[in-house]
């Protein structure tokens, strides 16, 4: 299966071009900046607003993997972060479309929903958080995602492509994880809006090859968070100090997220099983 890759320097990116390499397929690893790909078969570096880049890096492709984006909230124009998202997603998923890529995998997040950046704290109408539950966004950021998944829906009614979007939290494993950690044992309830969410990269990186060889029709969003949370409390003990007010419809023991993920074993055969605790 000959693939392409988007945003493939990022951290997300490096380690689905390891995974995919592992597992054989034909990559095609495209970044707005040079970078190292030796797992790549073609490497493409340009921004992914250009239609002609896009068109290059998607030749021969059977299936794309779309991480590139902004991957954070973080801007001095968040107009521009809103823009950039929303006109690359569409760039990608719909050139895919037009050429006859089969499968297309998407990064959505937990933003999507808006509880992770919202400008004033929300709360969830009930956990654990599955995909049906009602969107908050208000943030540009979370919004880009929200629209992702609506240009997915219309890239499968339009040109038949099947498409999962996948809404992953907080994504990190070494370095980057352990510093997560320590910030949210730091300042639990500073972590509250994104319910202490988190995924092992190497999770995100098996999630995404899974996404691209399912067995489904349509477009899909499927919630990929890791079992358990990044908090050292236990849950009902951050249920019952941050967030009281809030319908349970599951019991939860030990330290179990409250991010449903069932949504992926079920379409995709694929359960995020690494936790942080050994």
């Amino acid at each position: 299966m000959r693939v392409l890759v988007t945003g493939a320097a990022g951290h997300i990116g490096r380690y689905v071009l390891r995974e995919l390499a592992e597992h054989d397929y034909l990559i095609t690893a495209t970044d707005v900046a040079p970078f190292e790909a030796p797992e790549a078969h073609r490497v493409h570096v340009g921004d992914l607003r250009d239609p002609e880049l896009v068109r290059s890096a998607m030749a021969g492709a059977d299936g794309v993997v779309h991480l590139g984006a902004i991957p954070h909230p973080v801007s001095d124009d968040p107009s521009q972060l809103f823009a950039t998202n929303c006109l690359t997603a569409h760039r990608v998923l719909d050139e895919a479309g037009r050429t006859g890529v089969r499968r297309v995998v998407a990064a959505s997040s937990l933003a999507a929903v808006g509880l992770a950046w919202a400008p004033q704290p929300g709360l969830p109408r009930y956990l654990p958080l599955d995909e049906e539950h009602p969107i908050l966004v208000e943030d540009p950021y979370g919004l880009s995602k929200l629209v992702l998944e609506e240009i997915a829906h219309a890239t499968h009614r339009r040109w038949g492509t099947d498409v999962v979007s996948l809404r992953m939290p907080f994504t990190g494993t070494d370095t980057r994880l352990k510093d997560q950690l320590a910030a949210v044992a730091a300042n639990p309830e500073a972590h509250r809006n994104d319910l202490w969410a988190w995924l092992d990269t190497r999770d995100a990186a098996t999630a995404v090859r899974h996404a691209l060889t399912a067995g489904l029709r349509g477009s899909h969003v499927v919630n990929v968070a890791a079992p358990d949370t990044s908090a050292p409390l236990p849950t009902t003990v951050l249920l019952d100090r941050y967030l009281p007010q809030v319908p349970l419809s599951a019991e939860f023991t030990g330290h179990t997220s409250l991010v449903d993920s069932s949504t992926c074993a079920k379409l995709l055969g694929f359960r995020p099983g690494r936790s942080w605790r050994g």
